[in-house]
């Protein structure tokens, strides 16, 4: 399991704990203040950090010094994890208010507007009318976010639960290439920001037909294919356990197992 399953789930999978959505802890260390300011600062803050990121990296001993108190800082802040749909479903009845959000990640790397995100709030939604970037939001009911989440699994998104001020988890992310996250972690190697899911994706050779339509859907580059074979193979080492490449496979030959049944993958 992930170190937050251990620190904050009690060795279960702690986005699926009720108290990490829950008011008590939204209101304990001052996290309503650090929403509101990661709002309103978070294309400035973080195109000046990635700056700063991509101009170290041309000194390697310092950026390796800065990469770790970054990621230090980032797990007791704002990180996220992988998670497959099911749990992502799972993950919406335990929210407070759900809304969709404009993606300011995608507008800051494409310089469009997307409405991906799936924001959770236990205070009242207007309170984002006081931040433009945010305004133009949704509010959902369980049933609208859950069929939303499956429209995006389908188009090969991956979800993923984000802190403000771990444990606490405030939004949902559908993310793919343009995604900030995917630029700075998988892309990049710039910065770890997020664990893989709990799971990782194999294939039953027996039902795998070769037909390939899964590896377009894979956003992390694990998806191999065997002409001596015929078949689809998985390199459980860039496998994140998403599980978006199901949605592709028209015979069901992709399942999830427990990231732990295997042996040293990383998170």
């Amino acid at each position: 399991m992930c170190e937050y399953c251990i620190q904050h789930g009690e060795g279960k999978k702690w986005y699926l704990e009720m108290r990490n959505y829950s008011r008590e802890l939204y209101e304990q260390d001052h996290r309503a203040e650090y929403t509101q300011k990661f709002l309103i600062q978070f294309e400035e803050s973080y195109g000046r950090k990635i700056a700063q990121l991509d101009a170290l990296q041309k000194r390697p001993w310092i950026y390796r010094f800065v990469r770790r108190l970054a990621e230090k800082n980032a797990k007791k802040n704002h990180w996220g994890q992988v998670i497959p749909l099911e749990d992502a479903e799972k993950v919406i009845d335990l929210a407070h208010c759900i809304v969709r959000l404009p993606c300011v990640c995608r507008r800051l790397t494409t310089g469009r507007e997307a409405r991906y995100c799936l924001g959770f709030s236990v205070d009242p939604p207007h309170m984002l009318d006081q931040f433009p970037d945010y305004a133009q939001y949704d509010i959902l009911d369980n049933e609208e976010a859950k069929n939303l989440l499956r429209s995006y699994d389908e188009k090969g998104m991956m979800h993923s639960v984000w802190t403000f001020k771990a444990p606490y988890i405030g939004g949902l992310c559908n993310c793919d290439q343009d995604c900030l996250a995917y630029r700075l972690q998988v892309k990049a190697d710039m910065i770890q920001c997020m664990f893989r899911a709990e799971y990782a994706a194999v294939v039953d050779w027996d039902a795998c037909n070769g037909c390939k339509e899964c590896i377009s859907q894979c956003q992390f580059g694990a998806m191999r294919f065997s002409n001596a074979l015929g078949k689809t193979t998985i390199d459980l080492h860039q496998c994140y356990g998403c599980g978006v490449c199901r949605a592709a496979c028209p015979n069901g030959a992709i399942d999830l197992k427990p990231r732990s049944e295997f042996a040293n993958l990383p998170w």
